[in-house]
Protein backbone atom coordinates (compact mmCIF):
# COMPACT_ATOMS: atom_id res chain seq x y z
CA UNK A 1 0.00 0.00 0.00
CA UNK A 2 1.87 3.21 -0.89
CA UNK A 3 2.32 5.98 1.59
CA UNK A 4 -0.58 8.27 2.46
CA UNK A 5 0.11 12.15 1.31
CA UNK A 6 1.17 14.68 3.31
CA UNK A 7 -1.61 16.78 4.94
CA UNK A 8 -1.89 20.16 2.68
CA UNK A 9 0.50 22.57 4.83
CA UNK A 10 -2.11 25.69 4.03
CA UNK A 11 -5.14 23.78 5.11
CA UNK A 12 -3.28 22.89 8.49
CA UNK A 13 -2.38 26.76 8.59
CA UNK A 14 -6.28 28.15 7.85
CA UNK A 15 -7.66 25.76 10.30
CA UNK A 16 -5.39 25.66 13.02
CA UNK A 17 -3.67 29.34 13.31
CA UNK A 18 -6.31 30.30 15.87
CA UNK A 19 -5.60 26.85 18.40
CA UNK A 20 -2.05 28.01 17.77
CA UNK A 21 -2.40 31.69 18.66
CA UNK A 22 -4.41 30.79 21.85
CA UNK A 23 -2.00 28.18 22.99
CA UNK A 24 0.77 30.35 22.69
CA UNK A 25 -1.23 32.98 24.52
CA UNK A 26 -2.22 30.66 27.40
CA UNK A 27 1.25 29.45 27.90
CA UNK A 28 2.58 32.95 28.36
CA UNK A 29 4.18 34.51 24.82
CA UNK A 30 3.40 38.10 25.44
CA UNK A 31 0.87 39.74 22.74
CA UNK A 32 3.60 41.31 21.42
CA UNK A 33 5.22 38.46 20.62
CA UNK A 34 2.52 35.96 19.81
CA UNK A 35 2.38 36.87 16.29
CA UNK A 36 6.75 36.06 15.65
CA UNK A 37 6.14 32.81 17.50
CA UNK A 38 2.99 31.67 15.56
CA UNK A 39 5.02 32.37 12.62
CA UNK A 40 7.82 29.93 14.01
CA UNK A 41 5.67 27.00 15.25
CA UNK A 42 4.39 27.03 11.35
CA UNK A 43 7.62 26.77 10.37
CA UNK A 44 8.60 24.25 12.33
CA UNK A 45 5.58 22.73 11.03
CA UNK A 46 6.02 23.36 7.71
CA UNK A 47 9.83 21.81 7.68
CA UNK A 48 8.37 19.04 10.04
CA UNK A 49 5.24 17.93 8.06
CA UNK A 50 6.55 15.55 6.29
CA UNK A 51 7.74 13.16 9.38
CA UNK A 52 4.39 13.77 10.97
CA UNK A 53 3.22 10.15 10.75
CA UNK A 54 -0.98 10.77 12.05
CA UNK A 55 -0.24 8.31 15.38
CA UNK A 56 -1.27 12.00 17.47
CA UNK A 57 -3.48 14.31 16.56
CA UNK A 58 -2.63 17.40 14.16
CA UNK A 59 -3.62 19.92 17.06
CA UNK A 60 -1.92 17.71 19.93
CA UNK A 61 1.51 18.01 17.70
CA UNK A 62 1.07 21.78 16.92
CA UNK A 63 0.67 22.17 20.57
CA UNK A 64 3.62 20.24 21.20
CA UNK A 65 5.67 22.71 18.79
CA UNK A 66 3.85 25.87 20.18
CA UNK A 67 5.20 24.36 23.96
CA UNK A 68 8.60 24.46 22.51
CA UNK A 69 8.47 28.05 21.20
CA UNK A 70 6.33 29.38 23.85
CA UNK A 71 9.65 28.19 26.27
CA UNK A 72 12.04 29.44 24.25
CA UNK A 73 10.62 32.39 24.07
CA UNK A 74 9.92 32.85 28.08
CA UNK A 75 13.88 32.04 28.47
CA UNK A 76 14.64 34.53 26.08
CA UNK A 77 12.59 37.09 27.86
CA UNK A 78 14.02 35.98 30.68
CA UNK A 79 17.75 36.87 29.54
CA UNK A 80 16.66 40.47 28.19
CA UNK A 81 14.68 40.75 31.16
CA UNK A 82 11.53 41.44 30.03
CA UNK A 83 8.73 41.26 32.07
CA UNK A 84 6.27 38.44 30.90
CA UNK A 85 3.28 39.04 32.14
CA UNK A 86 2.68 43.12 31.77
CA UNK A 87 0.10 42.39 28.89
CA UNK A 88 -3.50 40.90 29.43
CA UNK A 89 -4.69 38.60 26.99
CA UNK A 90 -6.24 40.29 24.38
CA UNK A 91 -9.84 38.50 22.70
CA UNK A 92 -11.99 39.11 20.63
CA UNK A 93 -15.10 40.92 21.70
CA UNK A 94 -18.46 40.22 20.55
CA UNK A 95 -20.30 43.40 19.26
CA UNK A 96 -23.43 41.99 20.81
CA UNK A 97 -21.79 42.77 24.69
CA UNK A 98 -22.67 46.07 25.44
CA UNK A 99 -19.97 48.20 27.79
CA UNK A 100 -20.43 46.18 31.01
CA UNK A 101 -20.15 43.21 29.12
CA UNK A 102 -17.29 44.08 27.67
CA UNK A 103 -15.82 45.55 30.77
CA UNK A 104 -16.38 42.29 32.77
CA UNK A 105 -15.38 39.60 29.77
CA UNK A 106 -11.68 41.98 29.01
CA UNK A 107 -11.50 41.51 33.82
CA UNK A 108 -12.30 37.72 33.62
CA UNK A 109 -9.31 37.70 30.78
CA UNK A 110 -7.00 39.56 32.55
CA UNK A 111 -7.25 37.83 35.89
CA UNK A 112 -7.11 34.40 33.84
CA UNK A 113 -3.49 35.50 32.23
CA UNK A 114 -2.72 36.78 35.53
CA UNK A 115 -3.91 33.54 37.21
CA UNK A 116 -1.63 31.52 34.60
CA UNK A 117 1.26 33.63 34.97
CA UNK A 118 1.45 32.70 38.58
CA UNK A 119 1.98 28.91 37.52
CA UNK A 120 4.94 27.16 36.01
CA UNK A 121 5.15 26.34 32.85
CA UNK A 122 4.96 23.02 33.89
CA UNK A 123 1.85 23.38 35.43
CA UNK A 124 0.04 26.02 33.18
CA UNK A 125 0.65 23.42 30.05
CA UNK A 126 -1.28 20.96 32.18
CA UNK A 127 -3.86 23.28 33.13
CA UNK A 128 -4.65 25.20 30.18
CA UNK A 129 -4.59 21.38 28.26
CA UNK A 130 -7.24 19.96 30.56
CA UNK A 131 -8.89 22.73 31.62
CA UNK A 132 -9.04 25.09 29.15
CA UNK A 133 -8.49 22.93 25.44
CA UNK A 134 -10.40 19.57 27.05
CA UNK A 135 -7.95 17.12 26.22
CA UNK A 136 -8.03 14.02 29.29
CA UNK A 137 -5.26 13.50 31.26
CA UNK A 138 -3.92 10.45 29.54
CA UNK A 139 -3.89 12.50 26.14
CA UNK A 140 -1.66 14.94 28.05
CA UNK A 141 0.92 12.43 29.16
CA UNK A 142 1.38 11.33 25.98
CA UNK A 143 1.38 14.46 24.41
CA UNK A 144 3.69 15.61 27.10
CA UNK A 145 5.31 12.50 27.67
CA UNK A 146 4.46 12.25 31.15
CA UNK A 147 3.90 9.50 33.64
CA UNK A 148 0.10 10.02 34.47
CA UNK A 149 0.83 10.20 38.20
CA UNK A 150 3.14 13.51 37.32
CA UNK A 151 0.62 14.72 34.96
CA UNK A 152 -2.57 14.32 37.62
CA UNK A 153 0.01 16.32 40.09
CA UNK A 154 0.95 19.11 38.31
CA UNK A 155 -2.85 19.35 37.77
CA UNK A 156 -3.66 19.34 41.16
CA UNK A 157 -0.79 21.83 42.35
CA UNK A 158 -2.19 24.07 38.90
CA UNK A 159 -6.21 23.85 40.21
CA UNK A 160 -4.97 24.68 43.65
CA UNK A 161 -2.75 27.62 42.52
CA UNK A 162 -5.59 28.94 40.26
CA UNK A 163 -7.95 29.05 43.19
CA UNK A 164 -6.17 30.96 45.76
CA UNK A 165 -5.13 33.57 42.94
CA UNK A 166 -8.70 33.87 42.34
CA UNK A 167 -9.52 33.87 46.26
CA UNK A 168 -7.45 36.72 46.80
CA UNK A 169 -8.33 39.06 43.79
CA UNK A 170 -12.02 38.50 43.87
CA UNK A 171 -13.77 37.81 47.44
CA UNK A 172 -16.86 36.56 46.04
CA UNK A 173 -15.20 33.46 44.99
CA UNK A 174 -13.40 32.74 48.03
CA UNK A 175 -16.92 32.98 50.05
CA UNK A 176 -18.28 30.57 47.13
CA UNK A 177 -14.78 27.96 47.61
CA UNK A 178 -15.30 27.93 51.17
CA UNK A 179 -19.23 27.33 51.04
CA UNK A 180 -18.63 24.33 48.59
CA UNK A 181 -16.20 22.22 50.96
Amino acid sequence: MPPSPAPDFEAIYREHFAFVWRSLRRLGVREADVADAAQEVFLVAHRRLPEFEGRAKLTTWLFRISLNIASDHLRRAHVRREVTDEDRLAGEVSDALDPEGHHSRHEGLALLEAALGSMSLEQRTVFVLFELEGLTTSEIASTLELPIGTVHSRLRRARQLFEAFIARRTPAFSLVAREST
